[in-house]
């Protein structure tokens, strides 16, 4: 990845941190789920509306570091509107950019915004700041009732 790149990266992942998207606890959710990261200290609840299988309405609270709380801003921005098939989907694709699953060289388009967590790869502890409200939004998905942990 050149540094030009790397620096909008970042840019975008301070962005989403200063001033996350979709911050709010949703008082109508008919969905939710908790989520932690004891390594680093990320936590949070993730908020959802689910009507006919789209999610009409998702949002967050909590705290964290930069790319965790910058992850759920972008997830929550990315997955409203869509089915629950679609946001799976993107989860996986999330998993696999993060991991490193996909190559430096595989072609980003599809997961859109999300591509600035590319870089995370090269930084395994950050894969699980970066992959929380992934988790959390898939057990809110399958409205498993258990607290997601990153250990």
């Amino acid at each position: 990845m050149n540094s030009e790149l790397r620096e909008l990266y970042q840019q975008v992942i301070l962005d989403h941190n200063k001033s996350p998207r979709n911050y709010k606890k949703l008082d109508a959710a008919t969905h939710a789920s908790e989520g932690r990261n004891p390594l680093c200290g990320d936590h949070l609840h993730l908020y959802l509306i689910l009507k006919d299988g789209v999610v009409e309405d998702i949002s967050f609270e909590g705290n964290g570091c930069a790319i965790s709380k910058s992850s759920a801003s972008l997830m929550t921005s990315m997955v409203k509107g869509k089915s629950t098939e679609e946001a799976e989907i993107l989860f996986e694709k999330f998993h696999n950019l993060v991991t490193g699953k996909l190559s430096e060289d595989a072609d980003l388009t599809d997961v859109g915004k999300l591509a600035v967590f590319q870089g995370v790869r090269e930084f395994p502890v950050r894969v699980k700041c970066a992959s929380l409200a992934w988790h959390t939004l898939h057990a809110a998905l399958k409205d498993e009732n258990k607290i997601v942990t990153t250990e």
